[in-house]
């Protein structure tokens, strides 16, 4: 009874498959191929040198000869992710044919030959080895950790090689800690040219012999209930995927692959606000409800559903062109599976755009010099800004990365400010942070400054290759006979100018998959989120020690240093830039009109808006929603004039406006209401609202439709002339989208003064109607202040905020890819009170930044273009 029931539970067990990067199962039964099975990335197949010395079992290999079983080339795919989270775990199921073999005998290894290598789990004699090659460890990963003797038999045997960022290490026998061991460094040091073996050494000298069941790598460290979890499924990896497994898969497919090609096809005609035929398909309920006809879809029933029909006929989408035969395969599919649907609303701003190609990211201007200021204390702000290029803004950032590219003006700006830097620097101080040595005729000691020295200013450490260099340009000053201060000079102006300090490389190579970060990756993803500029020493030991892995960690730290200043100035370079602020600068209003304005004014807008979002989300900590409501603003005398307020006194000063019923929030100061131009077009201003605070989008007006402003008159107010377009059926369709919010704008002229009449004596008004993105149900408001409370109530405002600050803070527009991840860290910030400090918080700990994305290289399947090799 027992044995049954033991039976049972490991039979109902599913193995840990979070991480997993190569799998191998023994399934095929014959043949000289060992398949990889782990779904991740191009397979990692290996060849058996010699069929003649192993006998296929049942879900098993028996090595009975000397034989290699290896990769074909080298364990890209391994390799690279495992140097990347400094973490790894090797699994085998396997039982020795006996407990005499040694070297140690290899049963797993990445590796050359019997002295070099990255890794590997062997035998010798009645103990199980590990060796792990690190920046601490000799080439051949020693010290090595054992188990005690005895533990290595003839009998199955479950062995199990953790070791974690922070250097634990650790072998598990048949689920149980066997051996432990601190084995500190990076893996930076790893050869890329090994190949995986099972049952030898690349140099065919350490041959094991006996049956493997399975092998598994992970690129992290399994924890204690992760190996008790794999132990407990038995050596059999074949299972059947689980029901949450296949439902899983479904959500993925209808995620990537449906949504798009409804967002694309389907939703100008059939979302919540058109609805034609009374079909809504962007929502799971209303689609399954059907239209006016009935249902269209019938869930694993295409030849029963009339989207299907009306689609494979040609004769659905009705304008534009049908359906490709790939869509139409893949909408089949999913009818046929199921109908699977994951969440709620296909929101077709998410999936605007595919999937872009990864880019590096250059330090903006703003970056550069904190960078600077932060690592060396030279303030070259006002060179900086006069000898590089202006950053350009793009997809509504100045910081996107595909549009931070490097010119010749930039290589020649860096050069100068690399020797003004070095010129105004104390040199011989610096240096001593990390050597106390002024020796040129030491290898090893110039060595040594340039380790530590790089890695704080390269927010990393150094490859082998990058110390020899830097090294080399002390022995050849002193070959010229040189002095210490002027090697030291010449190889900071060096690293000044290095791509690894003017870009935040990361190391992207891989399957195409979502891979972790590495700790300094992440802990300099950290920094120039949160403050724009490097990581503090605080933070770099903690990514030296391996300890950022864990979100609890990262959010500790994330804590820390919001209460540094450097977060306030970095939470005004977002504002600044999501309301596009720079754009006051070259505000010209028609002087005829705007007889007071000038750029002074202008700049009192810019400090208004600045000053008042550090009031709501630093000094009273309020939820960032509150930002459209908040009722009080900051004015200088100036200002307050224009804005019909009493002044106060000299400055800017903070303004009540509790009793002024038409002023309060983001969009009723002159910094936002400037976007509508002279005229305070309500389109434009639509726009801006829908774009920026709705995340909604509408497509471009159809090629010959006459954009020109109408003139305005006596008896023709913007709001008449908006009236007209929407009593336009050909422009009603889009501008009833956006339009309408701007109606309770209209009180504000073009640089946002309060008035009631317009200067053609036409009266104006503040009520009207709102269409939030993915919901048909029109939201109705009287006045201003009505309107900017339903603003500020709504969550896809909330929800805009998340994802603009998102965007920001890694650089690139998002995709449908980072959909799912910016809904969790949405509801995280948010539950936990929607302030600045917890919309950061929830970002750095998610994975938008603890993971990247990996470019596919050439054994992965795609076209290799590392990221570090290419400057986009």
């Amino acid at each position: 009874m027992v044995l049954v029931a033991a039976s049972r539970t490991r039979a109902c067990a599913q193995r840990v498959t979070t991480d997993l990067r190569a799998l191998y199962t023994f399934e095929a039964g014959r043949g000289k191929q060992v398949l990889d099975r782990s779904g991740n990335g191009r397979p990692l197949n290996l060849t058996i040198e010699k069929p003649s010395a192993v006998r296929w079992l049942k879900n098993a290999l028996q090595i009975r000869a000397t034989t290699r079983i290896s990769s074909r080339g080298p364990a890209t795919k391994l390799i690279d992710a495992l140097k990347r989270t400094r973490a790894v775990t090797l699994e085998a199921w396997i039982r020795p044919a006996h407990a005499r073999q040694e070297g140690p005998a290899r049963i797993v290894t990445i590796s050359s030959n019997a002295r070099i290598r990255n890794l590997t789990l062997g035998q010798e004699l009645g103990q199980f080895d590990a060796r792990l090659r690190t920046s601490t460890t000799t080439v051949n990963g020693i010290p090595s950790l054992s188990t005690r003797p005895g533990t290595a038999g003839m009998a199955l045997a479950h062995v199990v090689y953790t070791r974690a960022p922070s250097g634990a290490a650790v072998i598990y026998v048949d689920g149980k800690p066997s051996a432990s061991r601190k084995l500190s460094g990076h893996l930076t040091n790893w050869d890329s040219r090994f190949r995986l073996l099972l049952g030898n050494e690349g140099s065919n000298d350490r041959p094991w012999l006996g049956t493997i069941h399975l092998v598994a790598v992970y690129s992290r460290a399994l924890t204690a209930q992760d190996v008790a979890r794999n132990h407990q499924a038995g050596p059999s990896g074949g299972q059947q995927p689980s029901a949450e497994l296949v439902m899983q898969k479904r959500q993925q497919f209808f995620e990537t692959r449906i949504a798009p090609l409804f967002s694309r096809h389907c939703l100008d005609c059939h979302d919540s606000i058109a609805g034609k035929g009374g079909l809504d398909l962007s929502r799971k309920a209303s689609a399954m409800k059907g239209g006016k006809g009935g249902r269209v879809i019938v869930a694993g029933q295409s030849a029963g559903s009339r989207l299907w029909k009306r689609v494979a006929a040609d004769e659905m989408p009705r304008r534009g062109k049908p359906l490709s035969a790939a869509d139409k395969k893949l909408l089949k599919q999913w009818i046929d599976d199921g109908a699977t649907w994951s969440g709620d609303l296909i929101d077709p701003v998410v999936y605007a755009r595919g999937t872009r190609g990864i880019w590096i990211q250059r330090l903006t201007v703003d970056e550069y010099i904190e960078t600077v200021r932060s690592a060396v204390g030279v303030d070259i702000s006002k060179q900086a800004r006069r000898l590089l290029p202006r950053d350009v803004r793009a997809d509504g950032f100045s910081n996107t990365a595909y549009n931070l590219g490097v010119d010749l003006k930039h290589i020649e700006a860096y050069a100068k400010l690399a020797a003004i830097i070095v010129e105004r620097m104390n040199v011989l101080k610096f240096t001593a942070r990390f050597s106390r040595s002024r020796k040129l005729s030491t290898d090893a000691t110039m060595r040594q400054l340039v380790e530590k020295m790089g890695k704080w200013l390269f927010r990393g450490p150094l490859e082998e290759r990058e110390v020899t260099n830097y090294s080399g340009i002390a022995t050849t000053v002193a070959s010229g006979g040189g002095d210490f201060p002027e090697a030291a000079s010449f190889i900071i102006e060096a690293m000044l100018q290095s791509p690894r300090f003017i870009y935040r490389i990361e190391h992207q190579r891989g399957d195409g998959s979502r891979w972790p970060v590495n700790d300094h990756e992440l802990a300099t993803r950290m920094s120039y989120i949160i403050w724009g500029g490097p990581p503090d020493r605080q933070l770099l030991q903690a990514a030296d020690n391996g300890q950022l892995g864990t979100r609890e960690r990262v959010t500790i730290e994330a804590t820390r240093m919001l209460t540094d200043p450097r977060a306030v100035s970095q939470s005004a370079r977002f504002v600044t830039q999501w309301l596009d602020l720079e754009r006051l600068a070259n505000l010209k209003p028609d002087p005829q009109r705007f007889t007071g304005f000038d750029s002074a004014l202008a700049g009192d807008m810019r400090r208004e808006t600045l000053a008042f979002f550090n009031e709501v989300a630093w000094k009273q900590k309020r939820p960032l929603s509150e930002l459209l409501n908040a009722q009080f603003t900051y004015a200088t005398p100036r200002l307050a004039r224009h804005y019909g307020l009493k002044p106060q006194g000299p400055g800017l000063r903070r303004y009540d406006l509790t009793s002024v019923a038409s002023r309060g929030g983001l969009l009723t100061q002159g910094s936002t209401l400037s976007v509508g131009g002279d005229e305070a077009s309500m389109v434009t201003r639509g726009l801006f609202v829908l774009q920026d605070f709705l995340r909604g989008r509408v497509k471009e007006p159809p090629p010959g439709v006459d954009t020109t402003p109408v003139p305005l008159k006596a008896g023709l107010s913007q709001r008449a002339v908006s009236e007209g377009r929407l009593s336009n059926v050909a422009c009603a369709g889009c501008h009833r989208r956006f339009e309408t919010i701007a109606f309770g704008l209209e009180k504000f002229d073009g640089l946002g003064r309060f008035q009631q009449v317009d200067e053609h004596g036409n009266r104006l008004r503040e009520d009207g109607t709102m269409l939030i993105p993915g919901d048909a149900r029109p939201r109705t408001f009287k006045t201003t202040a009505e309107l900017m409370d339903l603003l500020a109530g709504n969550d896809r405002v909330r929800q805009t905020i998340t994802w603009k600050l998102a965007q920001f803070a890694i650089g690139r527009p998002l995709d449908a890819a980072d959909a799912g991840t910016v809904r969790s860290i949405h509801r995280a910030a948010w539950k936990a009170g929607g302030r600045w400090t917890d919309l950061v918080t929830a970002l750095v700990a998610s994975d938008l930044v603890m993971m990247t994305r990996t470019q596919p290289d050439v054994e992965s399947g795609g076209n290799q273009r590392r990221a570090d090799d290419t400057k986009k």
